[in-house]
């Protein structure tokens, strides 16, 4: 197994998951595609912690393009051992993929928490903007759904993006685990490409 090989693979996947949280994470703060209700008092908080254009964006950036680079990665025969500079790529590897776990699994939390409040909406006998569901009981019995009367359909368009964001932020988690490993074997036994190639 060439752990380069697969790093790239990793990083070629993690691309568009990245640009769909960040994509979902915008979509939420324009509630039914409108723009009137963008602000703090409107929207729940969980939107505005920016978890999947931070934590499963712009944060996983970082481990995309070392992922993307480790294949190419030339700097052998570092301190005299021709594999030491493998070993440090994958080693460098697990480091960046341990941020990409970190905002991820930022994404993730944010992702859940925010599914189990609800959204901020106002109903026929409140007409300010508060949770009125608790405890994700709302998950389960969409009836309760019709409570909520603005921002329009509201409850479909928060229930849609967080759990999108709570998938894709959960597969961007397993895949930079797995790179946590890989790098690992990979630092710990040597890469199974040749590292300067034949003449």
């Amino acid at each position: 197994m060439c752990y380069g090989k697969c790093a790239r693979c990793l990083g070629i996947t993690l691309v568009p998951l990245a640009l769909l949280c960040i994509i979902a994470n915008t979509l939420l703060f324009f509630p039914n595609g409108q723009t009137g209700f963008n602000t703090p008092e409107r929207l729940a908080e969980s939107v505005w912690c920016f978890s999947g254009i931070l934590g499963s964006g712009v944060l996983m950036i970082f481990p995309v393009l070392v992922f993307l680079g480790m294949e190419n990665n030339d700097c052998c025969g570092c301190c005299g051992n021709e594999s030491c500079g493998k070993r440090f790529a994958n080693f460098s590897s697990v480091i960046f993929a341990g941020i990409g776990v970190a905002g991820a699994a930022y994404c993730f939390i944010v992702s859940a928490v925010g599914l189990n409040l609800g959204p901020k909406c106002t109903t026929n006998s409140n007409i300010n903007y508060t949770y009125i569901f608790t405890d994700g009981d709302y998950l389960a019995n969409h009836s309760m759904w019709n409570e909520c009367k603005d921002p329009p359909n509201i409850v479909t368009w928060h229930v849609t993006l967080f759990s999108l964001l709570l998938v894709m932020s959960g597969v961007q988690i397993v895949l930079c685990a797995f790179q946590v490993v890989n790098g690992l074997i990979g630092f710990i036994c040597g890469d199974c490409c040749s590292c300067c190639g034949s003449a």
